[in-house]
């Protein structure tokens, strides 16, 4: 299927869902300011209701949108490791997204090292992207393993190629402290 970034912008500011290339595996992305995809995507994966969604974002300035606290030491910590294949769990308050937490006042965010992907975030706001599979199975490393599990229940499909990267690295930072909760495509030692 072939479609175009106009095309793909407007599907994902108007409650869309699709599948795209990140810059770790195919995620199941839909705009993290509507209600909607965010439940259409759990609805579509079969996920754990309790389990949060990574955001990917196209700066550290999109972080201001969610009501995020930075310490001095995570902000450190985000500068050495993105943009890159860090996932980083931060504490937020914002009443008005309550929908995306799951974890208790904390959200997951990562600033991708793909520039096709950051020019698309900048157009249509950060995007919830978990891996394109039903929970339990494997992730999509390409385009017919995503269309197997999704075809005829997204809007739109992007053909990236094969993919063979393991998820991101997940560390979740609050106030001081630094936990990693997955190990992933970056060995972090803290």
């Amino acid at each position: 299927m072939n479609i175009k970034d106009s095309q793909i912008i407007e599907f994902l500011k108007n409650d869309g869902v699709g599948v795209l290339p990140t810059d770790t595996l195919y995620g199941l992305v839909g705009s993290a300011f509507s209600q909607k995809a965010v439940e259409r995507i759990y609805e579509l994966k079969n996920r754990n209701e309790k389990k949060s969604l990574i955001i990917l974002i196209s700066s550290i300035d999109d972080l201001k949108k969610f009501g995020v606290e930075i310490t001095e030491k995570a902000k450190i910590f985000m500068e050495k490791f993105w943009p890159g294949k860090v996932s980083i769990v931060l504490s937020f308050n914002n009443k008005q997204l309550c929908y995306l937490d799951r974890m208790g006042g904390t959200l997951a965010f990562r600033l991708p090292d793909k520039k096709d992907l950051i020019e698309l975030l900048e157009k249509t706001g950060p995007l919830v992207a978990p891996s394109a599979n039903p929970e339990g199975k494997e992730p999509a490393k390409n385009l017919e393993e995503a269309m197997k599990y999704f075809d005829g229940q997204v809007d739109f499909f992007v053909d990236g190629g094969e993919i063979n990267s393991a998820p991101s690295t997940l560390v979740k930072i609050v106030g001081d402290k630094f936990d990693i909760l997955r190990e992933g495509a970056v060995k972090i030692v803290l």
